[in-house]
Order: structure tokens, then sequence, then C-alpha cells
């Protein structure tokens, strides 16, 4: 079994003690799920004192021994609960596995002062870590990114009725029990009943039957290197705007910005600009003109 832990963290108490475990009480494999379930059945239920005592050695004394003992003789929930999630295709080792983990961290965060028991407590650990394998290999595609999103993806599975795609009135009835709005339930419908599909043909598959993406999807978009070529030149020639504009006069330059490089959807008119320079309209269009001209013989000098 892969144990989690940060980069360069020691791992907890209770992960440790896991580690030390007999191997039979490692997370199992496909092969030996049935000799891994019947082994962690005949481990004996904690009654409530027994689970206090060893959680009050475990956090006041550190007792290793007494996390081992509080985590294997509570495997036998983590399979029921991993159970629950058969429906999404993944398998129930690797399902089992993560509750695990999450029993682990249960173990370490577990209060015995709080007068609950072990498992009530670490119910909500061993189905964050099953929630997050779940949706990171559901899909390719990650069908939920957030909080609300997650939470509806598991509560619209177990609410629907059938495998059939959800009816108005169905879809108005779960928004409603879930305070979201329909529009949201019916995007994860869509996200849920979606399949991968290989972008690429398979090497198996026959002209005539090969719908792969990459044979009939066209991009519009430039090659990299096209990309690359585009970006450099549009910025030599910004490089060469700017130094032209640098060379104008102050009367000039503000014409020019206010009439070409204004990004406000109005820009000003001649006479606007006349008004402010108290000339005549005419000869702003002049000076307009003449900045144009002085600027393209500058850029294409510079450009030569």
């Amino acid at each position: 079994m892969k144990i989690r832990q940060k980069k360069g963290g020691k791992p907890s108490a209770a992960t440790t003690a896991l580690q030390k475990a007999p191997s039979t009480f490692l997370v199992p494999s496909a092969g030996s799920l049935s000799a891994y379930i019947h082994a962690i059945n005949q481990l004996p239920v904690l009654d409530a004192e027994e689970e206090r005592a060893l959680a009050v050695a475990y956090h006041k004394e550190n007792n290793l021994e007494a996390a081992q003992k509080l985590v294997t003789h509570n495997l036998r929930f983590v399979v029921n609960i991993a159970k629950s999630y058969n429906g999404y295709g993944l398998a129930l080792p690797d399902l089992i596995q993560e509750g695990n983990v999450g029993l682990m961290k249960a173990v370490k965060h577990f209060d015995p002062a709080k007068g609950v028991r072990l498992i009530s407590f670490a119910v909500y650990w061993i189905r964050a870590e099953i929630h997050e394998f779940v949706i990171r290999n559901w899909r390719l595609v990650k069908v939920a990114t957030t909080k609300a999103q997650r939470k509806l993806f598991f509560k619209l599975r177990s609410m629907k009725k059938s495998f059939s795609w959800l009816q108005k009135q169905e879809m108005d009835e779960i928004a409603e029990q879930l305070n979201v709005k329909p529009e949201e339930v019916s995007e994860m419908e869509k996200r849920m009943t979606g399949k991968d599909v290989h972008f690429d043909p398979s090497p198996g598959d026959k002209d005539e039957n090969n719908y792969a993406p990459a044979l009939y999807l066209s991009s519009d978009q430039d090659t990299p290197e096209k990309a690359a070529e585009q970006a450099e030149w549009s910025a030599h020639c910004r490089k060469l705007f700017n130094r032209a504009l640098s060379q104008l006069d102050q009367r000039s330059l503000e014409i020019i910005r206010a009439r070409w490089l204004n990004d406000e959807p109005k820009k000003p008119t001649l006479h606007e600009l006349a008004e402010h320079y108290h000339v005549s309209a005419e000869r702003v269009r002049q000076i307009e003109s003449q900045a144009i001209r002085q600027l393209k013989e500058i850029v294409a000098a510079q450009n030569a």
C-alpha cells in the first residue's frame, strides 16, 4: 500500500502504525479481495471503553500499537462504505484503499473526550477520500471541480431513478431538493452521461467505423512555429512604431493618440480638437495627415 505524506514531512503516527501492521491488513489486490475481507472480519469490533482507552493511549502517550489497533479493528467498516460506490465503475480494492487512508486520517484527528465512537467520526474522512478518488478517476475530463459541483455530482447519482435522461419535472424536483438551479442539474447530467472518446484513431479500428475527433476536427489556429513568428513580428512592429511616435512634436502626438490610439468607443472629432487647440478643424486635419505620413516614413526607414 502506498502511504501518502507531504514531501519532506514525517508520516503521522497512525500512518506509521498501519505501515507496521501485518500484510493481511494492508490494502487488498483484486485477486485477494475475498481473503482480505475474510481476514479483517475475524477481528472483533472494539467496545466503547476499549476504543476510548486505545485513543487516549495513542494521543497522550504516542502509543503506535494503540493507533494500529484502532485502524485495523475498523477496516471492516471501510469495506462497507466503499461498496456503496461500486456504481462508478472503479475497482473496489482501489476504493477500499482510499477509504483506508481516510480512516488513518480520522484516527489522527479523533478526540476520545468528545464522547462519540471512532467510526461515527471517521465516516466523513473515509467518504471524503473516496469522493476525491472518484472525481479524479471517473472521467478523463473532470466532471466536477468546485465543492458545489462535487456535492451535486454525488447527490444526482443517488437520486436518479433510472439511466434515462431526466424529464423536466424530475429535474425541477431534484433542483428544488438540492437548492440549485435546474440548469445546473441539466449541465451535471450532461457531464455524467458523456463518454470518453479517443482523440486519435485506435490501431484496430476500421476506417469506415472510425470516428476519432482527430480525423474530422480542424484547427483554425496557427501552428506553434507560425504563432511564435507572428508574435515576434508584432513585437518588432510595436517597437518601431513607438520609436516613430517619440519623434513627433507634442501636439501631433496628442492628436494621433486621441484620434487613432484611443481605446474609448467615441473618438474626439476634428472640431472638438480644433476648439481645444484654438485652431481651425482644417488645421487639425492637416496636422493629423502630416503626422501619419511622418510615422510611415520613419517606420519604413527603420525597417529598411
